[in-house]
């Protein structure tokens, strides 16, 4: 049973594989993620992970880990604030907020925050989960 408090974390690190793959999926090829020459005459110097792969951390870990089979999205916001960077190490961070017994909804504060303890992306998610949220 999950209750308001718990907390929950889990490592992370993307390939360039995986950005390849991701822009095969979707469609999204911007250079910025797949050219490192184009990206070093960027900001960032290098390629950075699409926004929406690295905030797929989340969706893993609620489907799979915490609270795990069974849950249902309802929703999700996430702020991008740093670039999430290919094979560095990252860690999701998980709190739960809030809980409502009796609609099995739990709000859960989420975060991907890098090795150096740069937060990359913070956001929020609404789950349902019948047999977790009690």
């Amino acid at each position: 049973m999950i209750k308001q408090g718990d907390t929950y974390a889990a490592s992370v690190k993307f390939t360039q594989a995986d950005v390849q793959k991701f822009a095969e999926v979707t469609g999204d090829f911007n250079p910025i993620h797949i050219d490192a020459e184009y990206a070093a005459k960027t900001i960032f110097k290098k390629p950075i992970v699409h926004g929406f792969l690295s905030g797929a951390i989340f969706s893993k870990v609620f489907g799979t880990l915490f609270p795990g089979e069974g849950t249902i999205y309802l929703s999700q916001e996430m702020k991008f604030f740093a670039p999430v960077f290919v094979e560095v190490q990252y860690e999701a961070r998980f709190e739960v907020m809030e809980v409502n017994v009796e609609k099995h909804i739990g709000i859960v504060n989420c975060s991907l925050v890098s090795s150096d303890d740069t937060t990359c992306i913070v956001g929020a998610a609404k789950l349902k989960h019948d047999t977790q949220f009690i």
